[in-house]
């Protein structure tokens, strides 16, 4: 632990402070370090209207805006925050560095200041989950819990209510761990699989962003890792403190592993079964790694009652394979959060029958290739929209045992046409999954709107 939260936002006083991106996780901050009375540039490359009465309230509490698509030209602040998504290397940061500015983010802020424990994940699939699992098994064991990092509640405006007893919760994506400096008390890798490589500059920066997760933990730190990953099993030999390994496809000699129908724990002293499988509610076997992730994560922190107690209850997060509805047999479920396609075959794999998938979006740059054979083999019908269509169809059809005459495929350039065109090719019994392998920034804000507009027109069919 660094120094606490007032003496961060003292030290702050006195100096030039820009904050970069006025979105969720920025918002927050810039309003935190008005009150404490920060001089603060806030600079987003959106136009003043798109803001509505957001940019007049900043305004109001003292924030000088700068605006528009030159909205990084020019900065010679002292300390500047970048958000998540902007690149640490573009030129106007490197220029702005070489003038002697601090460039922080306020995730790097938080582990600087945060008195209590910390628990954080990443991966490309399942970080979502699995950090809502930790921290409701944490809450049912009667810890006080913080959640946030990525998963859309940014934590430093909170530090001031933290005690030594609580627990952080963080999901931390690959944009914030790629400058990290400090890593978490215990450090979750669910998986790695190609994933941004329409910012990230290769597979190579990618996958040390999310090694930056752990390199920073000491010998008491806590590193665990999914043993059923070519990628994540490597990290293991650079871990500075200990290891637990999860694997769904091997019996472990220390970890936590799958045998007879249930989720064991075994260390040098013991082992035990934990979780039985027919227990969990969350349908898929992606979701049963999420538990194996947070089992060991927790091993000894929660009870096993509880574990069991909770999963047999846990009905998952929004968006993520997400029973809308049923409709004449017609079984919705929206999984808006896959955005890649090792998320899609997750949840394909989810289905015990093939299913009328709607897939399709922005553009990561990622190879589709190894979708399309899953595709073949789980899916009934398929409609696509988006950036991508023309990309998913290519690899369905060149995918070995691809039928035409057994699975349509059609196109709709508008997601609700395309919803809609998939409710009307399933029968009573299908189930109707939207899943679109890609990022949803060609049509929506982000993957929640897009999820949120697929169960507006699901919940509008008569």
């Amino acid at each position: 632990m660094g120094s606490t939260i007032q003496e961060y936002l003292a030290s702050l006083r006195g100096k030039r402070v820009a904050v970069l991106g006025i979105g969720v996780s920025n918002t927050p901050l810039i309003k935190m370090l008005l009150r404490a009375d920060v001089e603060v540039t806030a600079c987003d490359k959106r136009q003043r209207e798109d803001f509505g009465g957001q940019a007049e309230e900043l305004e109001s509490l003292g924030a000088e805006l700068r605006l528009g698509p030159d909205y990084l030209d020019g900065l010679d602040h002292d300390v500047i925050f970048r958000t998540p998504g902007l690149r640490p290397d573009v030129p106007q940061l490197l220029a702005a560095r070489e003038r002697g500015s601090t460039i922080t983010s306020e995730m790097e802020a938080f582990f600087q200041v945060c008195p209590c424990k910390t628990i954080a994940v990443t991966g490309s699939d399942g970080k979502t989950t699995t950090t809502t699992i930790i921290a409701e098994l944490l809450k049912a064991a009667g810890q006080s819990v913080y959640v946030g990092g990525n998963i859309g509640k940014p934590l430093l405006p909170d530090v001031d209510g933290m005690v030594p007893e609580d627990v952080a919760v963080l999901e931390l994506s690959s944009f914030q761990l790629m400058t990290m400096e400090q890593s978490p008390d215990i450090a979750v890798v669910t998986n790695l699989a190609p994933n941004h490589l329409d910012v990230h500059k290769s597979m190579e920066e990618y996958i040390a962003a999310k090694e930056n997760i752990f390199t920073h933990q000491g010998a008491d730190g806590l590193l665990v890792l999914n043993q059923d990953n070519e990628i994540t099993r490597g990290f293991a030999v650079s871990a500075r403190g200990r290891v637990t390994r999860f694997s769904r496809r091997e019996e472990l000699e220390q970890g936590v592993f799958v045998r007879d129908g249930a989720i064991w724990v075994r260390n040098a002293m013991h082992e035990r079964p934990v979780l039985y499988l027919e227990n969990i509610l969350l349908p898929g076997e992606h979701n049963i790694e999420n538990y194996m992730a947070a089992i060991g994560a927790l091993d000894g922190l929660v009870p096993d009652q509880v574990v069991r107690d909770f999963a047999a209850k846990f009905a998952g997060v929004e968006h993520r394979i997400e029973l809308v509805r049923t409709r004449n047999g017609v079984r919705y479920y929206n999984d808006s959060i896959a955005s890649s396609p090792s998320r899609t075959i997750a949840g394909l794999r989810s289905f015990h029958q093939k299913v009328v998938l709607i897939a399709g979006g922005y553009d990561k740059h990622i190879p589709f290739d190894v979708l399309g054979p899953e595709v073949v083999e789980h899916v009934k019908a398929l409609v696509l929209t988006g950036d991508t269509a023309p990309k998913l169809r290519q690899a369905v059809e060149r995918a070995p045992g691809y039928d035409p005459a057994a699975l349509p495929i059609v196109e709709y350039k508008d997601f609700e046409a395309a919803v809609l065109a998939a409710c009307g090719l399933a029968q009573p019994g299908d189930v109707v999954l939207l899943s679109p392998a890609c990022a949803s920034f060609d049509r929506f804000k982000n993957f929640m709107e897009r999820g949120a507009a697929f169960k507006r027109i699901i919940y509008g069919l008569e």
